[in-house]
Formats: C-alpha cells, structure tokens, sequence
C-alpha cells in the first residue's frame, strides 16, 4: 500500500501545482469579500508529522482559528485552514466595520462573518482542484474554531490515525493591504485518494 513515504520530488512538485492554484482561487474570493488586493506567493509544501506541524506553526499553545472540513466522493480525507488570530481580527475589522484588537473581542456575529469567509475560502480551493483534475469533490460544511493549536490539531490526528501521523503541510504567504501574514492549509487524503489525484494528473504514485 502506498503511504506519504512514497511521494518524491515530482509529486511534490504536482501538489505544489495544485497548492498553487488552489490558494490563488481562494485569495481571489477572499479578496472579493473584502474589497482588496490579496496578493499570494507561490505556496511552500511539505511532508510533515502533526507534531512537527503543530510546532512549525509556533506550538501548541499558539492560538488561532481552525477551519475544518471533510472531503468525500473524488477524494477522501480532511482540509483544514489555519489562519493567526490577529488576520482574523483584521477580516473581521474589514468586513463589519469594526475596530477590535483581541480575539476575544469577536463576537457572534463576527464569528458568523468568519464562517461566511471561511466557507467561500474553502469551496474556492476545493472548486479549482477539481477544476484542474475534472474529479467531482464533496466538501463538507466547514467547521470552525478559535483555540490553541494543540487543541486544535487534536482532531484529525485522532479521526485519521488510521492513515498514519503524517499530512500535507502548505504554507501561504498572504499580503492584506501592506500586511504580511501566513495562511496555512493542511491536507490529509487517504492513499487510494493521493493515487487517483496523482493519476488525474498523469503521474504514476
């Protein structure tokens, strides 16, 4: 059975390409959302366990806001969104109005505009990998949370611990009106689901 261990330079090469566009379709919808210029470099990809992960992302203890979401018929498996509280505090300022400066000033409504922005964000990723691999991908509602990481990362690593303790590690890098910050996506297929996106693509896994 293939496993994360079978991947090579040419298939991270592929997911790269497909990280790609699919960050860029969800920055354009964001930047749609909150009527500015999103721009998005090329995305950086990895193998990576949750632990590493979660450390990569400055810890268990660093907070920030989880968007979790399951994928079903074309590929099976798990998508999450991680984006820093203080970018979550920003959209939230954009997109209500608002001037809060802590996390914990959000309230439900601003929780609501988050979940909108998040969904769009999601389905558009989704939408341009299956646009590129004309495979039909289900997605799940997304489910949100603003927690500590190792909280946070408890999930999938628990739901999928039958596929083992690796995923894909994206990071974006996203500038927002002048402002730098990270976007990242982790994605976890199950192998036969690795193999039919490789194949969709014309690469041997």
């Amino acid at each position: 059975m293939a496993t994360f261990e079978n991947i090579n330079e040419i298939h991270l090469d592929v997911l790269k390409e497909i990280a790609n566009i699919g960050s860029g379709n969800a920055a354009s919808s964001l930047s749609r959302m909150i009527g500015s210029t999103v721009d998005i470099k090329i995305p950086e990809i990895d193998i990576k366990g949750f632990n590493e992960a979660t450390e990569a992302l400055g810890g268990p203890e660093t907070i920030m806001m989880g968007t979790l979401l399951f994928l079903s018929e074309g590929i099976n498996g798990m998508m999450m969104f991680l984006l820093p509280v203080d970018v979550v505090c920003d959209l939230v300022n954009m997109l209500m109005g608002t001037d809060i400066k802590s996390h914990e000033e959000i309230d439900e409504m601003g929780e609501s505009v988050i979940m909108e922005c998040s969904n769009i964000m999601s389905a558009s990723f989704v939408t341009a990998v299956a646009e590129m691999t004309d495979m039909v991908i289900d997605i799940s509602p997304p489910q949100i949370t603003l927690d500590m990481l190792g909280s946070i990362m408890s999930v999938p690593s628990i739901s999928y611990a039958n596929i083992g303790d690796s995923l894909l590690f994206m990071k974006n890098e996203l500038e927002i009106e002048g402002k730098k910050t990270n976007a990242n996506v982790l994605l976890l297929p199950d192998m036969p689901s690795l193999g039919k996106l490789m194949s969709a693509l014309g690469i041997d896994f």
